[in-house]
């Protein structure tokens, strides 16, 4: 009886905290990293640092002088020299340590043994950056975080940038409109592709920006965000009309420009300018992003009156992605399939979209025709996406990088609310105004009475 009860005393509570920490890792994995992974992966890194870099082939022989100096303190083995560690630095999803690699040695070396130190200090993932010359920064994800997104609170935003995903590294991906100012953004149905668009707006409502909508199944994606938007086609027809003001308005910005240029003998070297950027505050248009949603329905024809006004969008689109980044007009293309099948000039369009985002698509053609110009090998990345995984996407872009990145949930109810609320930061601009849509008046709750009526009696 004796023994009984002093195994259930001892096993008990070991019972009860194993079973607990196996439900925290798979329910909270954040929680679990910050109480068990953590101290563990710290331990082993810093218990196994010089065996596990000799193992990877990440050291180096030894300088002379320091062979002298082992020898002549003690009688230890003169072992290679593993790159020297700084600081270990925890976060809440990982660690970071930098590491100053030693003479002979790459970054590229070190990004080669990533998967062997993954499993060698059990953390689910790491990643190696380039800091300065000699220096890399090791960043070790504790555990999967695209299974649930939580954004970082300190994400980097700013004027024409919108923290919109979470990469893989744990890192905030960024929407950045002036240094990628046109992107290609493809995925299937419930990809999360309508996820990804959503947080792009409700990012940009709240800034000092024009927001333009084609959307040609009937406006059902972009209507729910009419209070905020400066002009919205809902079908082809409209969208051959928009876009020849679009194209009008970025010549006159071009004039402007131009205006500007119109060199004086005395004027200073910094005021001269090719873009709206350099122009003075109080004379800087406003910017434009033009959110084209299934851009397919602009290529679809059916006559050859169709044909001739295909042809005509098709060309004003390219005009604006060729030019339009130095008038502050941008570009999100989005759409299930984009490929040369649709027409005359869709290669071209394609071309000129410097960003490229895809989500799962059906076919591996269709995740060619977004990253198979740019990074082959990211190829077969977008074809893994499951569809248990919606918002998951690969990201890529003309330098041939690429992550894979997780757009967090977000409802429409939200993303609408805030369009609303930042209804009084719709730009005047005159050219745009026909194009206005309707807003839809937000409904008027009368409060119940504070006293209840009663009836009168004799």
């Amino acid at each position: 009886m004796s023994d009984l009860t002093t195994l259930l005393e001892v096993g008990g509570p070991l019972a009860a905290l194993g079973g607990g920490a196996a439900y925290t890792r798979a329910k909270h994995p954040a929680l679990y990293w910050s109480t068990v992974g953590l101290p563990i992966s710290t331990a082993r890194l810093l218990g196994s640092y010089g065996s596990v870099m000799e193992a990877c082939g990440l050291t180096v022989a030894p300088s002379r002088l320091r062979v002298l100096a082992v020898k002549a303190t003690t009688n230890r083995e003169v072992r290679p020299v593993p790159p020297r560690r700084g600081l270990l630095r925890p976060t809440s999803t990982g660690l970071r340590i930098r590491l100053r690699l030693a003479p002979g040695q790459e970054p590229a070396d070190v990004a080669a043994s990533a998967e062997r130190l993954r499993h060698a200090w059990g953390v689910h993932a790491v990643y190696v950056t380039t800091v300065k010359p000699g220096v890399v920064e090791l960043r070790l994800v504790g555990y999967d975080v695209l299974r649930k997104v939580r954004m970082p609170r300190k994400a980097a935003g700013g004027f024409l940038k919108v923290p919109v995903a979470l990469r893989e590294d744990a890192m905030p991906f960024v929407r950045d409109y002036r240094t990628i100012p046109h992107q290609l953004t493809l995925g299937a149905t419930l990809s999360g592709k309508s996820m990804y668009l959503r947080h792009l707006i409700t990012g940009l409502a709240t800034q000092p920006v024009a927001l333009v909508g084609i959307d040609c199944k009937r406006g059902v994606e972009l209507a729910p965000f009419t209070a905020r938007l400066s002009a919205l086609a809902t079908d082809p027809e409209q969208a051959a009309e928009l876009l020849p003001v679009l194209v009008k308005e970025m010549e006159d910005r071009y004039d402007l420009i131009k205006a500007r240029q119109g060199i004086a003998p005395d004027t200073p070297d910094e005021e001269i300018t090719s873009d709206i950027w350099g122009l003075p505050e109080h004379q800087q248009p406003t910017p434009i992003v033009l959110f084209v949603d299934e851009v397919a329905e602009l290529f679809l024809v059916a006559t050859r009156k169709d044909e001739e006004r295909r042809d005509e969008m098709v060309t004003q689109l390219i005009r604006l992605a060729q030019l339009g980044r130095a008038a502050g007009i941008y570009l999100e293309v989005c759409g299930q399939r984009f490929g040369a099948e649709l027409g005359k000039g869709a290669t071209m369009l394609r071309a000129q979209l410097t960003g490229r985002v895809c989500h799962r698509v059906n076919d591996e053609a269709s995740a060619k025709m977004a990253l198979g110009d740019i990074a082959p090998e990211a190829v077969m990345a977008a074809c893994a996406i499951a569809p248990e995984r919606p918002g998951l996407a690969v990201a890529g872009d003309t330098s041939g990088g690429w992550s894979r990145i997780r757009t967090p949930y977000l409802s429409l109810g939200d993303a609408a609310e805030t369009c609303r609320d930042a209804a009084h930061l719709v730009p005047e601009l005159p050219a745009l105004k026909p194009f206005r849509p309707d807003v839809p008046l937000r409904p008027v709750e009368i409060p119940a009475p504070v006293v209840k009526p009663r009836p009168v009696t004799d």
